[in-house]
């Protein structure tokens, strides 16, 4: 029923497109005819609209993956470079939460660490809305920024990097079989703002898998059962991932994309100076507006690279 919904969603959008494309070229050759600018300025503006929901609708034609209409459950972490990386990283939750917030997407943060002066170190969120992962999968990877850092008095360049990685959230009715011998659970209190109660109590859980080394925690709830529910579903949406990328035989090739926090592992440059430029090393495609990409504007990238994706796997 799901799928039915899913397919019968996907005509309807697209007989709107094309009846809202009829009414826009027939708008446009009356305006001529009359030379009336304000017609035709309105049918630029909407044109530019109807572009947006043209290239989503693109996208997620190309979404055919298993789990592609999952969740998604993104971890960010800043690489070597101390407070530089640290908002690097806050920039990509940044970035990431518009993106989301642009598509009606709910984002659930389950874990973070914040950094020693500023942005953060590592945070765990669950994108919650349809075909999350099928984009976000995009987004896996090592991610660098070159800007002139607001921390340097001398406003030198900086190059900084911080690492994205995304696995789709695993339904309930998967079984993944975890016993207690398999498991080590230990509670702490939890960090940052959260008042008395969550500051007093060891509310936070962190799960770690003893046979593959997988940790996973959780401490944005004040209940330690509501963190626990939470890490566990985490650790199964984890180990299930892991098992997949087993039998394709690419769990290596999987952190190899995603690679080490450093030079010469990026997936995509933010160039903010000298010059302006976001680049996917990937796909070769290229944006000149950093600010518009920062503010979330990623479509773009996430459809040449699943374009990128399916040409690949085609060969």
């Amino acid at each position: 029923m799901s799928e039915l919904d899913d397919l019968k969603n996907s005509c309807g959008l697209w007989q709107d497109m094309y009846l809202q494309i009829k009414d826009l070229i027939d708008l446009k050759d009356l305006a001529e005819s009359e030379n009336d600018v304000v017609a035709l300025k309105e049918v630029e503006d909407e044109s530019r609209k109807l572009e947006k929901v043209l290239l989503s609708f693109e996208t997620k034609i190309k979404l055919s993956g298993e789990y592609d209409r999952n969740n998604a459950i993104m971890s960010i972490h800043a690489g070597a470079g101390g407070t530089e990386s640290c908002d690097w990283a806050q920039m990509l939750v940044r970035m990431y939460s518009k993106w989301a917030e642009d598509k009606g997407f709910e984002i659930e943060v389950v874990d973070s660490l914040d950094g020693d002066e500023a942005g953060i170190k590592s945070i765990t969120m669950i994108i919650n809305g349809e075909y999350a992962y099928g984009f976000l999968q995009s987004e896996i990877g090592v991610h660098r920024l070159v800007r002139i850092s607001p921390f340097d008095s001398n406003k030198r360049r900086h190059t900084s990097f911080s690492s994205v990685d995304v696995v789709p959230e695993i339904d309930d009715n998967i079984d993944i079989k975890i016993e207690d011998k398999d498991i080590r659970i230990d509670t702490y209190r939890a960090s940052g703002a959260g008042g008395q109660h969550i500051n007093k109590t060891d509310s936070a859980v962190r799960i770690i898998h003893l046979s593959t080394g997988v940790i996973v925690q959780s401490q944005n709830d004040r209940s330690q059962i509501k963190n626990k529910t939470t890490a566990m579903k985490l650790l199964k949406s984890r180990l299930y991932e892991l098992e997949q990328e087993k039998q394709r035989a690419s769990y290596e090739k999987h952190y190899n994309e995603k690679g080490f926090i450093e030079w010469g592992s990026q997936i995509r440059s933010y160039v903010f100076m000298p010059y302006q430029l976001v680049k996917d090393h990937r796909t070769g495609y290229e944006a000149s507006q950093v600010n518009a990409v920062m503010n979330g504007e990623i479509n773009v990238f996430i459809g040449a690279y699943l374009s990128w994706k399916l040409k690949n796997k085609n060969k």
